[in-house]
């Protein structure tokens, strides 16, 4: 059986390297695109990196042959702060990281995509978007503005191509490591979520690749919540 390509735009660290590793594990070759590269601590045959800032406009994306079965785009942005703080500059950050990182990369690859038999696309969001959440603001419309390129794509790639968004909320990576850096800072996340803890990587990852497989080939257009049940249970 020949070996499925993948690409992961900014699986470097966090979630996106749980994914590669999940790929990785099965058999499948992986293509990593992040500046952060020095971050990757694992060697395998099948993994090739590529260093890009996926947010920079002028940043060049590496040049992939053959058919890609799945796109899946991890970089975010966790930007905080009361609405009377933030800047029009910072909005405009958030928007380029998250929604126009993910136009560029997915506008690049979508001709080897276009060439897999079956191929998906994963987005992340987060669950900021549907639940309003103070201090948000700023992440939280950059992150509906990646819902609604999802939904939008699925339509438009459909039947050949899924497009999927995945909405965690807090987990453990160092994108979220300000928000969780002592103790007492923990604890109170953990209180927020029903199930008394925030997610581990390898679980949002899990999800991604299940969404990745053909197991999941009648689903298209979601946003799928992962968050120990804060967005639905009080």
């Amino acid at each position: 059986m020949s070996q499925l390509q993948y690409i992961i735009a900014g699986g470097s660290s966090g979630i996106g390297l749980e994914i590669t590793k999940q790929l990785l594990d099965l058999g499948n070759i992986v293509h990593v695109i992040s500046r952060g590269l020095k971050e990757i601590e694992i060697s395998h045959t099948n993994l090739h990196t590529y260093k890009a800032d996926l947010s920079a406009i002028d940043s060049h994306l590496p040049l992939l042959e053959g058919a890609v079965s799945g796109l899946i785009y991890c970089p975010g942005s966790i930007n905080l702060k009361p609405f009377r703080a933030i800047k029009p500059e910072d909005f405009m950050s958030d928007f380029n990281i998250n929604l126009v990182g993910a136009v560029r990369v997915i506008q690049k690859y979508l001709p080897n995509l276009q060439l897999s038999e079956s191929a998906s696309i994963i987005l992340f969001s987060t669950v900021a978007v549907q639940t309003g959440m103070s201090f948000h603001s700023s992440v939280a419309a950059a992150k509906g503005a990646v819902e609604g390129l999802g939904r939008s794509l699925a339509s438009e790639f459909a039947p050949k191509i899924r497009v999927n968004v995945i909405a965690p909320s807090l987990t453990q990576t160092p994108l979220a490591s300000k928000l969780i850096n002592t103790e007492s800072k923990l604890d109170l996340v953990r209180d927020r979520h029903p199930l008394k803890r925030i997610g581990a990587p390898d679980e949002i990852a899990s999800l991604a690749t299940y969404l990745l497989s053909p197991k999941a080939s009648w689903i298209t257009g979601q946003v799928l919540k992962i968050d120990g049940g804060i967005s639905t249970i009080k």
